[in-house]
């Protein structure tokens, strides 16, 4: 599981916390995943040298490894352009490119660094150009960032394999992200939220979507099919009809069937159906076809013509996929025994330990301690309040879109989680599951998220939603003559992550191709399809993964991304 083993937190009783074998204390260490790695050794003499902390070798080799971290704030151009542009947003997608040289950092001078309010084992420095970073003696490792103190309440720990993890004694649970204010505050802003999930639920439960029935009465003229007919879809598209009093099946529609018994075909002629269950004519003698009847003249389709026929409304692309999905659902049920004190950890043990193919039998939810039958409700809550879980802070699987934009796109930040991989595959199983048993979700994904479920190619357009800022810089460099503004950028971009900068080329060489107006197109659409992609592309294959072992993906090919957000979350 990503959230640590069990253990007992200081006597308490935590579902979630790793076996700690080692001693802990109660003082609150700041952790290293902010940190850049270096090799850092620890002393206990007082007032130290910098050779006694970083040796020559071993700090040439600590200011290589973080020389993209270095450069990413060596903006000064960038900066001097976006004031006579007024557009300083149109800049954030430009990256100078990273110097190649090293430095050696000093010492800052005694008395002139503020330790007071550092955690302990933490230590303060500048290097040569004055820039401050801070060095943490507890894990010998460096960082930009100042640390700040864990929040009240909050413990830093090491499980038995050296990983990090934190602890909450407030909640008694524990995560492996380091705690911030922000990050509590977060935690308890999601919290109040989920504690009035009653009223929401009840406006969830408005929502509403065309079911097949409805669907079936609304678009054909022959109105619902006779008591105990059902209306099918074989594994080529075409419709038939199964007779459930008979038990047999036919391909003719059994409301038109006999309606013209009195005046048979023409010689020669005869009646078939399309795949969306329009009825036309064909004849033999002159191999032609028309959705006109030869005995009256009249038209199977009306309001336009046979045109009409072929427009795949979303009405008739959802019952399509309502009957893809009936006709490969399973016999009997599997059930689901949750409790609601647990219910992500014990979804995804119960989910993820079923075969594929069993997610499609009828769902039996049950609520440990709330026994009853269930006839479609329990499962329906099951999906809203399942959904309201993957949005915790502290599984830091997903994030808002944007600042505006409370729909999901996956954190990339999410690689923190060790067991992050399988439980997109959950997710992605549970999104197929609440489309093939017709259940909605309470927070549905951004368009692009869809659009890449949909293997749809992303536009620039499609950043807009999501990020306006990134958008108005890529927008400003294809409006603009980027050489007469002395910009100089290269087909690379840095990415900070946890405070880890790392620098990615978007083509092969790209840290040494300069962009200029010929390129910037090319250099425009890779920035596009990068920041689509980045730091989640093991996430998005993962989910997509568990996603198709329940619904193939090819029964979504109808639909665009916002009828797939309807179908997923209703209206």
């Amino acid at each position: 599981t990503s959230d640590p083993a069990n253990d007992t937190v200081n006597g308490e009783s935590s579902s979630s916390a790793p076996t700690d074998n080692a001693s802990t204390t109660g003082t609150a260490i700041v952790s290293e995943e902010n940190a850049l790695s270096s090799n850092c050794t620890n002393t206990t003499v007082e007032d130290p040298p910098v050779q006694e902390i970083l040796t020559s070798s071993e700090n040439n080799e600590c200011i290589l490894s973080n020389s993209a971290a270095f450069g990413s704030e060596t903006r000064s151009t960038l900066d001097l352009a976006a004031s006579n542009s007024g557009n300083n947003s149109a800049f954030e997608a430009a990256k100078l490119r990273q110097p190649d040289g090293c430095v050696e950092p000093v010492r800052q001078q005694s008395g002139s660094t503020n330790t007071e309010t550092l955690p302990s084992g933490w230590e303060q420095r500048k290097d040569p150009h004055g820039r401050t970073y801070y060095v943490d003696h507890n894990t010998r490792t460096t960082t930009w960032e100042r640390p700040q103190p864990l929040p009240p309440g909050w413990e830093r720990r090491v499980d038995d394999r050296g990983r990090v993890y934190y602890v909450d004694h407030n909640t008694r649970t524990t995560t492996w992200q380091r705690p911030t204010m922000e990050s509590v505050r977060n935690f308890e802003q999601w919290q109040s939220q989920r504690n009035q999930l009653q009223g929401a639920m009840q406006q969830f439960n408005q929502r509403y979507l065309y079911s097949a029935s409805m669907l079936a009465a609304e678009n054909d003229p022959y109105g619902p099919l006779p008591p105990g007919w059902e209306k099918r879809v074989d594994s080529t598209d075409r419709v038939y009809f199964v007779n459930h009093n008979t038990k047999t099946t036919q391909w003719e529609d059994p409301r038109t069937q006999g309606l013209q018994n009195e005046e048979p075909l023409p010689e020669g002629w005869e009646i078939r159906y399309t795949r969306e269950g329009v009825r036309y004519f064909v004849d033999h003698n002159t191999r032609t076809t028309t959705f006109k009847d030869p005995r009256n003249g009249k038209s199977s389709v009306t309001k336009g013509g046979p045109q009409i026929a072929y427009e795949r409304s979303f009405r008739w692309k959802l019952a399509h996929f309502r009957y893809l999905c009936q006709s490969n659902a399973l016999p009997s049920h599997v059930k689901i025994n949750v409790s609601r004190q647990t219910l992500f950890e014990d979804s995804f043990q119960q989910i993820m330990a079923l075969k594929p193919y069993d997610l499609r039998r009828r769902l039996y939810v049950i609520f440990r301690g709330e026994e009853g039958l269930d006839y479609g409700g329990l499962a329906r809550e099951w999906f809203f309040l399942l959904s309201h879980e993957v949005l915790n802070p502290m599984y830091c699987l997903f994030e808002y879109a944007g600042k505006n934009n409370y729909c999901l796109q996956i954190n990339p930040a999410s690689t923190i989680n060790p067991d992050h991989l399988s439980y997109f595959c959950f997710i992605g199983r549970f999104i197929a599951m609440a489309l093939f048993h017709g259940k909605f979700i309470d927070t549905g994904f951004s368009l692009p998220f869809y659009k890449r479920m949909l293997s749809k190619k992303l536009t620039i357009k499609d950043l807009e939603s999501i990020d306006t800022e990134f958008y108005n810089s890529l927008i400003w460099i294809r409006d603009n003559n980027i050489e007469e503004c002395g910009l100089e950028m290269y087909f690379s971009v840095d990415m900070e992550i946890l405070g880890k900068v790392t620098s990615h080329d978007l083509k092969l060489g790209g840290s040494n191709i300069l962009v200029t107006e010929e390129n910037k197109d090319e250099y425009i659409g890779l920035m596009t399809e990068w920041r689509f992609s980045r730091g989640v592309q093991e996430q998005t294959k993962a989910f997509l993964d568990g996603f198709n072992e329940v619904v193939p993906l090819q029964w979504l090919q109808y639909f665009d991304e916002k009828e797939l957000e309807v179908m997923l979350c209703g209206m």
